[in-house]
């Protein structure tokens, strides 16, 4: 694995150095908005299935609306989609900082804003995942999305403890006034962008034929299948700790708001870690070994987690989580987005972000809770992970992911 400069992406393409810094700084509001979302969900029902609920909601029109989201973004000036998207996220965090302000909020309301911001994000998604070649090309894909998981994670990481700062001392509303006011870098970031004039499609197809074309290509492309089920099986399974994550933290290990924050920044600097490896390394054998590795590596780390009642452990074992599972879904998203042809993008990111952040916290999250309102939430973890680490066990074991010796894995 040559060592590379991570930062080479930054340096050489100017449209995608102002996209992320501005992304990234944007990303910072985000988390505080999810950090203290789930603590008010926490705090307005001391509920472990409704804290569930409250992320289901904000995910469940991913699921309605994404295959046709896909769609839009194949046919349509996905930059001017995002500046729309961006500009809505923004009023939908201005009136959740109201809501909770003006002691208003109630988990009808909490409820009902997430499904808002989850029906923009359910074209934001697609919109920005697929505009990222136009800013650096094919050939320097990989690291650039490898650098917006580091992006991301740098969020993870500052987002929760300012969040945790702003709630001791002025409450929890300001995190999401915070956020809004975030939405500002990002957007004046895509105005700077400049990018040649956006050309239509030459051929366009009914939404509904463009749903069939996407989902023949997924299933008939054997690299692409093998990766959507690992994505969808991991992302269901694993992705659901971070929802629980309030209810661990205040229940198996005792802790209040600024703890819970400290853990997700634990994951957040294990996974900018992770995210900076990956865009430092080269080579798609290499890009595929450490996919096996993390793949093994997360499932283990979170039946670890479940058993652990000593904080410090925690914190270790969550920035080593953080770094495998930023790992597992960089490499998946560089390996779906390379394979993709151009007037696919849209929808091959539309399918990803339906199962990464839809079914992950639908599907996912649901099924956490109901466990988690059963058993415990040590259950809830312990039991996805192990289905997780199985089912990894047997998929890496069979084509396409099994190669001969010497061979590089093609996509």
């Amino acid at each position: 694995m040559p060592a590379l400069n991570p930062f080479k992406v930054l340096q050489r393409h100017r449209n995608f150095r102002i996209f992320w810094f501005g992304q990234t700084l944007s990303l910072i509001g985000t988390w505080m908005q999810s950090m203290a979302q789930g603590w008010l969900a926490l705090e307005l029902t001391d509920n472990a299935f409704l804290v569930g609920l409250v992320a289901a909601a904000g995910s469940l029109p991913i699921v309605l609306f994404s295959p046709y989201a896909g769609v839009m973004a194949d046919r349509h000036n996905r930059l001017k989609l995002l500046k729309v998207c961006q500009t809505l996220l923004a009023l939908e965090a201005a009136l959740l900082f109201w809501f909770t302000w003006s002691g208003n909020i109630t988990i009808a309301w909490l409820l009902g804003i997430a499904f808002a911001a989850g029906t923009i994000s359910s074209l934001e998604i697609p919109a920005r995942q697929s505009l990222v070649i136009e800013f650096v090309g094919r050939d320097d894909l990989p690291q650039a999305i490898a650098l917006n998981s580091s992006g991301f994670n740098l969020a993870r990481i500052a987002g929760p403890a300012l969040a945790a700062l702003v709630i001791s001392k002025l409450g929890i509303a300001w995190a999401f006034a915070f956020n809004a006011l975030s939405f500002a870098t990002v957007l004046v970031g895509l105005f700077m962008v400049d990018l040649p004039p956006w050309q239509p499609a030459s051929v366009l197809v009914r939404p509904l034929e463009g749903i069939r074309e996407s989902v023949r290509y997924m299933r008939d492309t054997p690299m692409v299948a093998a990766m959507m089920k690992l994505v969808t099986v991991y992302s269901i399974l694993g992705v659901p700790y971070l929802t629980l994550m309030p209810v661990f933290a205040r229940d198996q290990l005792g802790l209040g708001a600024g703890g819970y924050g400290l853990l997700l920044a634990s994951v957040g600097v294990g996974g900018f870690i992770g995210a900076i490896a990956i865009a430092a390394s080269s080579g798609r054998q290499a890009g595929m070994k450490a996919l096996i590795i993390a793949s093994y590596a997360f499932p283990a780390l979170l039946i670890v987690l479940s058993a652990t009642t000593e904080v410090h452990v925690a914190y270790l074992v969550l920035f080593a989580a953080g770094a495998s599972m930023i790992v597992n879904g960089a490499v998946s998203n560089a390996v779906l987005q390379h394979s993709v042809p151009d007037r696919l993008r849209g929808r091959l990111m539309a399918a990803y972000s339906f199962v990464v952040v839809g079914l992950a916290q639908t599907v996912g999250s649901f099924i956490a809770g109901v466990v988690a309102r059963a058993f415990g939430v040590q259950w809830a973890i312990a039991i996805g992970a192990s289905v997780m680490l199985s089912y990894g066990l047997y998929a890496f074991r069979r084509p396409p992911f099994r190669i001969p010796p010497g061979a590089v894995p093609g996509t």
